[in-house]
């Protein structure tokens, strides 16, 4: 009997998680700092300097996997918070939750499918309220700084 076969019988499923422990260890950093990398790329992408087609071919293919890697990034993060940190009294408490997972992963989707700042800018948004409620589930107080990043948008920490 071969291995599929066999594991189609007792109807496996296969599950992903932060770590095999769990660990305990959950953070939105890594979700809003994949969100200012496909913002910046997505500016990069706007500025190839296509004098030399060779040359913005070039870079445009890396800054276009380097935006696709940080996208994966970003909905495995998002996946990881929503399926392994948050639990049912979270989303009970806080009700709109569940939406914003929904709505962070189709807003980077569309952010990778498109040059497209105001989706890349929506992703952002979406992870920052995330990592609000996030925060307050763990007892202390959000709040929003400027980045250090050359995107010059904010990134939600806490006190």
């Amino acid at each position: 009997m071969s291995l599929t076969r066999f594991l189609s019988i007792f109807q496996t499923k296969v599950a992903f998680a932060h770590c095999d422990i769990p660990c305990g260890v959950y953070d939105p950093h890594n979700m809003q700092m994949a969100a200012h990398t496909i913002i910046r790329m997505t500016e990069l992408l706007g500025k190839v300097d296509r004098k030399d087609e060779v040359k913005a071919e070039h870079d445009i293919a890396r800054i276009t996997r380097v935006k696709e890697k940080h996208g994966d990034l970003l909905e495995d993060e998002l996946g990881t918070l929503e399926n392994d940190y948050f639990k049912p009294e979270h989303f009970s408490e806080y009700p709109k939750l569940k939406g914003l997972f929904e709505k962070g992963v189709k807003a980077s989707i569309k952010a990778r499918q498109n040059i497209d700042l105001t989706a890349c800018e929506e992703a952002l948004s979406i992870t920052q309220e995330i990592a609000e409620i996030f925060f307050k589930t763990k007892g202390v107080t959000p709040v929003r700084v400027k980045s250090v990043y050359p995107t010059e948008r904010e990134i939600v920490t806490h006190k």
